[in-house]
């Protein structure tokens, strides 16, 4: 009862809000709000129930033939925890962020509780099946963020997310099919003794990579986090909070899963992981140095923590059964990680509803006077760069440990060649942790220590810039780094105790000294990295001071980053426009001339017209459903503005419901002909799909909505057979 109720009753309070909102935007504010109240309410009793001994579990039988199956651990309630905590505080942060210059905020409602779900669904989920279905619901629902604010850059970056997770997802799939045909099953506490049973580790290995590309998608990891620094600057400040502090997560959770129990002791997989780990975590910091726009670097940050992620997951499966630091230091990395861009987003969402600006230019100088902004900043960024004292430190110090255990364990074996290339890998560990000093030395001197050359005193004058709820959402969430790393052997290495046995973690020998000389001298390696970047290449290479202005002019932040230099734009775009153009090069070899004159060419454009116009009417169907729900009750509305928004197909639902809203109220009430009305109905279809033939377009996304919904369609009938 307990899992199911995690699991639906937010989206259950999603549908009620939404219907709330169309009378009462108020009332709707606070329903969300107490929804996310009472979802970390059930969470703390997801801990209690793993505290107690309590062995919870749920099936739900016959969804598609497989069911869906949950079950509760002490890693499962943590993260539900972590879920509830920073929907609540998101929550109350929204209420002033979409409070002026937004629209859709009903709709930005729905799906936020709806994500909550899925998301709870992902992190309960016993096996990888149920994992997959609310994984891709997650990936859709957290879709309209990104596009929210249905600019041309929101809906640029929309398509990227929207079509990496549907190539992830895919790619993901197939990994999961092979894998239950190999294993024979897809239950997590059967994969290792399963995988350790089974002979055919080439198809096991081929179906992990299959999961780790659609997992890897979502958490932001090299080379698939294109999707990552775009979809932050767009996204409302709450919502990059969770995509980058939550989502991401759901993604380490798959990988997790992978390591911890097909992998477990495996060097070939730690490798490829420690790997793929280094690099995400080195690119994404250098990314986040030369950005000049505040939630980009903290996008680009977010990419580069996950390396520190994934490096700890990699040194797990190296140590096998002396893995206790490293798969320690990963899982209290990730609760962490969790917190601080929690705080670091809000504050970035507390400058922009005040400014509606990101520029570092523009946003310099306005936290100075601010007590409690400062405060909340100062918390994300010293723990996120591992100060001691602070939460951050103490997992940042868990996985160097792992690394430096790792290479001396390889000396004492006599591999002293092998010892050095992880020594090398500790280096490019403890730069990266440098570059994050370095970054957020940066943007905490901006905000907070520089000043506006004209705009300082209009700065200085916002005193009312959070309402008492938004302060207490940050200020409350900012507390946290310090209240757990100022004691961490009582409230760290409790929670790795509590939630550890979801990596498999081994039971430390005894107690870690974190402050101890050896420790701390990783930590200020860091830190010293981290000033000498700030002082000896971002002062003097990423500031300058304009030209044409006299010599004390202040610098301004410059961005050296080439555009050229984009994976996107420069590699998979261009790779799958010439896939395309090459598969319909091949389909035209050997054609005579009348052929593809008369039958080919006819047949493929109906089928891309009729193909573009189910792929709209698929991505249209909730914004229609939105709009349907609108005329309620049959009764005349009071007059508003049309706001074109959507796309045609949900321009062409509206005419046409607005024509039959308006045909049917004058007939009920008023008495006139229905018929006579009827004829607002088809003038308004006519003329949206005419809009539709005319604006029709081939995007990437809407392809692969098409193919997607092609293949659920092919496996659903496969699975009800």
């Amino acid at each position: 009862m307990l899992l199911g109720l995690l699991v639906f009753f937010p989206m259950a309070a999603a549908v009620a809000s939404y219907a709330v909102g169309r009378k009462d935007k108020g009332k709707r504010d606070l329903l969300v709000i107490a929804s996310c109240g009472m979802t970390l309410l059930l969470a703390a009793l997801a801990v209690v129930s793993v505290l107690r001994g309590d062995g919870l579990s749920l099936d739900i039988p016959g969804f598609c033939g497989l069911g869906l199956s949950f079950e509760l651990d002490g890693f499962r309630a943590l993260y539900a925890t972590v879920c509830g905590v920073m929907w609540l505080m998101t929550s109350m942060l929204s209420r002033q962020y979409f409070a002026h210059h937004y629209r859709n905020r009903n709709r930005y409602y729905l799906f936020f509780l709806l994500t909550l779900g899925a998301t709870l669904g992902v992190f309960l989920s016993a096996d990888l099946y149920t994992t997959f279905i609310f994984f891709e619901i997650m990936s859709f629902t957290s879709y309209t963020w990104v596009a929210h604010d249905e600019t041309p850059a929101a809906l640029r970056a929309a398509q990227t997310y929207l079509a990496v997770a549907i190539i992830g997802g895919m790619v993901m799939l197939m990994g999961l099919f092979l894998l239950q045909t190999t294993l024979g099953t897809l239950r997590i506490s059967e994969l290792y003794a399963a995988a350790q049973a089974s002979p055919d580790k080439g198809r096991i290995w081929a179906a992990s990579l299959c999961i780790l590309f659609g997992f890897g998608a979502k958490a932001g990891m090299f080379p698939l986090h294109i999707w990552l620094p775009k979809a932050h600057p767009v996204a409302p400040a709450p919502a990059s909070a969770l995509l980058s502090g939550i989502l991401t997560k759901s993604g380490i959770f798959g990988v997790i899963v992978v390591s911890a129990n097909i992998f477990r002791g495996s060097r070939a997989w730690g490798n490829l992981i420690l790997a793929l780990g280094l690099i995400t975590m080195l690119s994404g910091a250098v990314l986040a140095v030369f950005s000049v726009n505040l939630k980009r670097t903290l996008a680009c940050s977010s990419m580069s923590q996950i390396g520190f992620i994934l490096t700890g997951i990699a040194m797990s499966c190296l140590l096998g059964e002396e893995n206790a630091l490293a798969a320690r230091g990963a899982l209290l990395y990730m609760v962490n990680h969790s917190l601080f861009k929690l705080v670091l987003f809000m504050a970035a969402g507390v400058v922009y509803l005040n400014l509606h600006k990101l520029d570092l230019n523009d946003v310099r100088g306005f936290g100075r006077g601010k007590p409690l902004l400062h405060f909340a900043f100062l918390m994300g960024a010293v723990g996120l760069m591992g100060v001691p004292l602070f939460s951050g430190y103490v997992s940042k110090t868990l996985i160097h440990e792992g690394i430096v255990e790792y290479a001396n364990l390889l000396r004492e074996a006599g591999q002293g060649a092998l010892a050095a290339l992880y020594t090398g890998a500790e280096w490019i560990y403890l730069f990266s942790g440098g570059l994050t000093g370095a970054y957020m030395i940066k943007l905490y001197i901006c905000l907070f220590w520089e000043k506006h050359p004209t705009e300082q005193a209009r700065y200085d004058g916002m005193k009312a810039y959070m309402t008492p709820l938004s302060a207490f959402a940050l200020t409350a969430s900012a507390a946290l780094a310090p209240l757990l790393g100022v004691c961490p052997n009582l409230t760290m290495d409790a929670i790795a105790d509590f939630a550890g046995g979801f990596l498999s973690a081994a039971a430390p020998e005894s107690a870690v000294a974190y402050f101890s000389p050896a420790n701390l001298t990783g930590a200020y390696i860091s830190h010293a990295i981290g000033v000498i970047v700030y002082l000896a290449f971002i002062r003097p290479a990423l500031m300058r001071r304009p030209e044409e202005k006299a010599e004390n002019a202040p610098r301004v932040y410059v961005n050296l980053w080439p555009e050229w230099l984009d994976m996107e734009e420069r590699l998979y775009r261009p790779a799958i426009d010439a896939l395309l153009r090459f598969g319909g090069a091949l389909a035209a070899v050997g054609s005579e001339p009348i052929l593809e004159q008369r039958v080919m060419k006819p047949t493929v454009g109906l089928l891309d017209v009729v193909g573009a116009l189910v792929a709209r009417v698929l991505g249209s169907v909730t914004d229609a459903l939105a709009l349907l729900l609108s005329w309620t009750l049959l009764r005349p509305r009071r007059t508003r503005e049309r706001v074109c928004v959507g796309n045609s197909v949900t321009s062409a639902a509206g005419r046409a419901a607005d024509g039959l809203a308006e045909g049917l109220n004058h007939t009920v009430l008023r008495e006139r002909p229905i018929a006579h009305h009827f004829t607002g109905l088809f003038a308004g279809l006519w003329e949206g799909l005419s809009d539709l033939v005319r604006q029709m377009t081939h995007t990437m996304s809407y392809g692969l909505i098409l193919f997607g919904m092609g293949l659920c369609a092919t496996i659903v009938y496969l699975l009800m057979r």
